[in-house]
Parts: structure tokens; C-alpha cells; sequence
């Protein structure tokens, strides 16, 4: 076996000596949380970045995804190219944007809560934003919003960038976010659907993972 557990280890004892719970050293190996939920748990300090070779967006793309937060900033995700095609999305001030740039221009979908609701109320919220061509929209907790889009003959966002979630590197550009904010809270059931083809994302499979806890979430923030 070659890769760590994913699970809480505790009152390990050694010829019946109790095992000093203050290490010499550690590597990516954080607290457990009393009670957990299933999701990924970030926070606020990083990153995971998905398919190292790079994701093409093109023409269309759906993805999903539920999150759960207090903090009104951060990134969600962010894929894009050494140009300006990108695709983005982001909390920013409690609203969701999602951002997409076929190369013409940025156009933007953005869902802002009525009211006194709130979409970083420490609960879990639906989204799901979907890029087909030209037509971009975003739809939060069964809420739908379109945006009109004056590029009509540009219809793929050429990227060739690893997915990035949650943050990205200081030293990575992305042309279709705004903030440079690391998300805090949790996310799951992250799936990135193109045509026939649906793939349910890993984070434990990501290959850089900072400040990100793929296999559980408090159910209350520390």
C-alpha cells in the first residue's frame, strides 16, 4: 500500500505506553472533527487542482455542485487557457458569478439572493451552471438566471489549464475570475458533464491539494 488513510486515528498505545500526541514532524495531516458530514472541507487557505494535463471546456459544459459556507468571498472554480478564454465561478460579496470567456469577451451569470436569504448561511446550496455554445446560465438552489450574450459567433472557450477549486496558485492566471479568495467551507458532489460523458470529481485524486480535506467536513465551522 503506497497512499495514507482516509480516516481519524486515535489512543494509539505501544507496549502499552500511551503514545505522545505532539509530533516531531507531520505532513498533511490535520485535526478530526467529533461529528462530520460527507463533502471536502476547505479552509480558506488554498486549493485543489484536478487533471494536471488540462480540461477543455470548448463549446459546452455542465457543471454541478453543492457548497456550504459563512464567508460572502471565494472562489469556487476556474478553468482557464494562457489567452483569454476561461471559464470561472465565485462567490463575491454573496452573490454566485459564473464567468465565461469564448474568446470574444467575458460574459457573466449572476444569482443574487432575495431578501434576507442568504447563500452563506453555514447551509448547503444547488448549483449548477451550464455553458452550451454561446448561452451561458446559473441556477442556485432551483433558481434560474440566464444572460444575454452579444458574442454570438464565438461559442468554445479553448482552455488547456487544470481545473482549479476552491483558490488557485498566486502564480497561475485566471482569465474568467475576479477574486483572488480562497473559498472556506465545504463542497461535494462536484461533476463536470460534456455531452455523454459525466465524470464525478475525486479530491482525494487531486494532484495538489492545499489547505483542503478531501473526506470530511465539520458540521460546524471552527
Amino acid at each position: 500500500v503506497t497512499h495514507s488513510i482516509p480516516a481519524c486515528i486515535g489512543g494509539m498505545t505501544i507496549n502499552s505506553k500511551q503514545l505522545d500526541e505532539s509530533p516531531v514532524s507531520i505532513f498533511a495531516v490535520n485535526k478530526c472533527y467529533e461529528t462530520v458530514q460527507d463533502g471536502t472541507f476547505f479552509d480558506g487557505s488554498g486549493f485543489a487542482a484536478l487533471v494536471r494535463e488540462g480540461y477543455k471546456v470548448r463549446s459546452d459544459v455542465n457543471i454541478t455542485l453543492e457548497f456550504r459556507t459563512t464567508v460572502v468571498h471565494g472562489v469556487l472554480l476556474g478553468v482557464s487557457s494562457a489567452r483569454v478564454d476561461a471559464i470561472g465561478l465565485e462567490i463575491v460579496h454573496g452573490k454566485v458569478l459564473f464567468h465565461v470567456n469564448n474568446g470574444a469577451g467575458r460574459i457573466t451569470a449572476a444569482y443574487e439572493p432575495r431578501g434576507t436569504n442568504s447563500l452563506c448561511d453555514g447551509k448547503w446550496h444547488k448549483l449548477q451552471a451550464n455553458k452550451s455554445k454561446h448561452h451561458i446560465s446559473l441556477i442556485i438552489d432551483g433558481n434560474l438566471v440566464h444572460t444575454d450574450n452579444p458574442y454570438i459567433q464565438s461559442t468554445s472557450a479553448d482552455t488547456n489549464n487544470p481545473i482549479y477549486v476552491g483558490g488557485y496558485p498566486a502564480d497561475v492566471k485566471q482569465n474568467c475570475l475576479t477574486s483572488k479568495s480562497s473559498f472556506r467551507g465545504c463542497l461535494r458532489k462536484l461533476v463536470l458533464t460534456k455531452g455523454q460523458h459525466t465524470e464525478l470529481f475525486d479530491f482525494s485524486r487531486a494532484f495538489d491539494l492545499r489547505g483542503v480535506f478531501p473526506h470530511s467536513c465539520p458540521r460546524a465551522e471552527h
